[in-house]
């Protein structure tokens, strides 16, 4: 989630809080290729998908790493666990949605 989030940040996620495009949410990702799990996962939230509307696009701010709903499709929304609200360490701040270029 480069350049909003980085490796170690400490995060406050808040369970059953709405979601809507642009927020940042904690998911569960399904396995990979080979079955196998993957870790939970920080992404934000694209929208909902134009095929099925009760499901979630997931994207990073990172368009060169990281899964997205272009590798795993859409989330149902019980993949979505919370919605991230804050970073507490080490640069305390607010996580609101991105605003568009």
């Amino acid at each position: 989630m480069e350049p909003t989030l980085h490796e170690g940040d400490v995060l406050l996620a808040l369970r059953g809080a709405g979601i809507r495009p642009r927020d940042v949410v904690v998911v569960r990702l399904p396995p990979d290729p080979a079955g196998l799990p993957r870790p939970v996962a920080v992404k934000r939230i694209a929208g909902r998908d134009p095929d099925a509307p009760e499901r979630w696009w997931v994207d990073s701010d990172n368009p060169r790493e990281g899964v997205t709903s272009f590798d795993v499709g859409s989330l149902e929304q019980s993949a979505v666990e919370a919605r991230v609200i804050a970073r507490i360490w080490p640069r305390p701040g607010l996580l609101g949605r991105r605003e568009r270029p």
